[in-house]
């Protein structure tokens, strides 16, 4: 069958070859249609004579025997697809509908592997910026106009968003899965989704007026953890040319066949989620249909990338300490009010200053001073959800500046302050993704965002800060430096520390939080060094009796 679906996948591509004068007539006398490798595509003309391309298959369909095996390229096809409507979006739970971030899930399915292109008027040799979509590795969408790229294309980039495998079907590793790869490695398929997305970029985005040697990687929350991890895979080096990195968290993650960090083996995870499940093999598993292994398997398996030794060959923090990341030019920041809409993450809130300070003391030892300086007894609820913030958002932010700069490549940092009345009645300011509506366009009189969100005021100063934003993000996928017209510079990391703090508007400033990396990466450090326990929500008042200093700890804890 595969020598089969080989010799299809060449004659349809001589066909092509052969019907390529005909096909460039075709498009210059219908600009909506786009000659790709598999076919030709159909999309949807705009305004402002752009258009936008909907459900471009990028990979087979993950189906039966391809349930956890790494993508493959999807087949051709003859005559012109229809590429005007969304597909089908990764299976996932639907969010609690009393969540900030609930919205209608369109239809589901595991054939999902598809993406969406927004072309710019008179695109030729454009910049490329390719979209990542946050949830958790468990939920999230690129269909509909939260994340919809006309305001970015605008610009004058290309515009690419993804749907990945979720879930169980993203990030199972189980030890038969291993055994049948050639690459003795299971758990990443979801990240394996991101790189066939970004080979297609490269084999196809110049068919769409992008240049794929200007390729920006760019994504939010587990999307930001995604740009991280492509930075730190061998596997993606050479597909992308920058990275943007908003509200990522560089946590610990299982290692594929040992337990380590306080964490058994992803392997192990995954043999006791079948045996849940009463599958005695993978055969067994593969036979479940989607829907039920979804509901089955969604409550108690908790997503995540796995250090499987081929796609992550390490955990993050240790390729930035070996410098092996890509060397790429580096935006990165985080939002003020990160956990407000993520309460679920937080420890209970005692309720006296006397019993938090004496947690505090009892899980920080020595280096509950310090916490206590940054997250003090006499606002214990903010102190709470500052530490939270700081421990997975604001020192992974700083960190990777801190590592890209050290590799000689420039790291753009910033914070985003900027709140709103309808944010500040729901106890919500700068709360995590607040920042998206700035970045895709959606304030003013026609933005949009999700039924629960918080919506921002319809001003002109709320649509300025959106065009700086926007302005700054497609200005560093066109140069490497994000500039905005009208705006300040925007000065580098190794600038003094220097970073952009988006408040009402731009603010240049420096030394982001005095003491809040420091503090942060002692820990991790420390953790580190004493191998049994992980970091991730494990902060403040989560967090175990941090380990004593070790003889020597990384230099890095204690730069900046």
């Amino acid at each position: 069958m595969t020598a089969y679906k080989s010799c299809i996948r060449l004659i349809a591509a001589l066909a092509l070859a052969l019907c390529a004068g005909h096909a460039a007539v075709a498009a210059d006398a219908d600009p909506r249609l786009a000659t790709i490798q598999n076919g030709q595509l159909q999309g949807v003309a705009l305004t402002d004579g752009m258009l936008v391309f909907r459900g471009i298959p990028y990979a087979s369909p993950p189906l039966g025997a391809m349930r956890w095996r790494p993508p493959q390229p999807a087949d051709p096809w003859a005559g012109v697809r229809d590429a005007t409507k969304f597909s089908a979006v990764c299976m996932q739970p639907r969010a609690a509908i009393s969540t900030v971030y609930a919205d209608a899930v369109p239809k589901m399915d595991e054939d999902c592997l598809y993406l969406n292109v927004w072309k710019p008027a008179g695109a030729a040799k454009a910049p490329v910026m390719v979209w990542i979509h946050g949830g958790a590795f468990a939920t999230g969408n690129v269909t509909g106009p939260a994340y919809d790229g006309a305001a970015l294309a605008k610009r004058g980039v290309v515009v690419v968003t993804l749907n990945y495998r979720l879930g169980i079907f993203g990030f199972l590793a189980h030890p038969q899965l291993t055994a049948e790869s050639i690459q003795h490695s299971s758990g990443n398929y979801g990240l394996l989704d991101q790189i066939e997305a970004l080979r297609w970029v490269q084999a196809n985005i110049a068919a769409f007026g992008g240049d794929p040697d200007n390729v920006t990687i760019f994504g939010e929350s587990a999307g930001g953890l995604s740009v991280v991890d492509l930075m730190t895979s061998p596997v993606a080096h050479g597909l992308f040319q920058k990275a943007i990195a908003e509200s990522a968290y560089a946590v610990s993650v299982p290692e594929l066949s040992h337990a380590r960090f306080g964490q058994p083996s992803a392997e192990a995870i995954g043999a006791q989620l079948a045996e849940g499940l009463h599958a005695p093999d993978i055969a067994s598993l593969r036979g479940i249909p989607a829907d039920i292994l979804e509901n089955e398997s969604a409550a108690w398996f908790a997503p995540l990338p796995v250090v499987d030794g081929w796609v992550l060959p390490h955990q993050v923090v240790e390729t930035l300490d070996a410098g092996r990341q890509a060397p790429v030019p580096l935006l990165v920041g985080f939002n003020a009010g990160e956990v407000r809409s993520l309460r679920g993450l937080l420890p209970h809130i005692p309720g006296s200053s006397a019993d938090y300070e004496a947690q505090v003391r009892q899980r920080y030892r020595d280096l509950a001073d310090a916490y206590l300086a940054l997250y003090p007894a006499n606002t214990v609820e903010d102190s709470v959800l500052a530490a939270a913030r700081d421990g997975l958002y604001g020192w992974t932010a700083q960190r990777l500046a801190t590592k890209q700069t050290a590799i000689g490549q420039p790291a753009f940092l910033y914070l985003f302050e900027h709140h709103y009345p309808a944010e500040d009645a729901q106890k919500l300011a700068a709360f995590h993704g607040s920042e998206l509506p700035y970045v895709f366009g959606q304030v003013g009189p026609n933005g949009w965002v999700s039924r629960n969100w918080p919506k921002p005021p319809n001003t002109p100063d709320e649509v300025a800060l959106s065009d700086a934003m926007i302005g700054y993000w497609t200005s560093f996928a066109r140069t490497g430096v994000p500039t905005a017209a009208g705006q300040p510079d925007w000065k580098p990391f190794a600038d003094g520390g220097a970073y952009m703090d988006f408040q009402d508007k731009p603010v240049v400033a420096t030394n982001l939080m005095p003491g809040m990396y420091a503090l942060h990466e002692e820990v991790v450090s420390r953790r580190r060094a004493a191998g049994n326990q992980g970091w991730f929500i494990n902060i403040g008042l989560a967090s175990p009796t941090v380990p004593p200093a070790a003889a020597t700890t990384n230099a890095s804890a204690t730069s900046h």
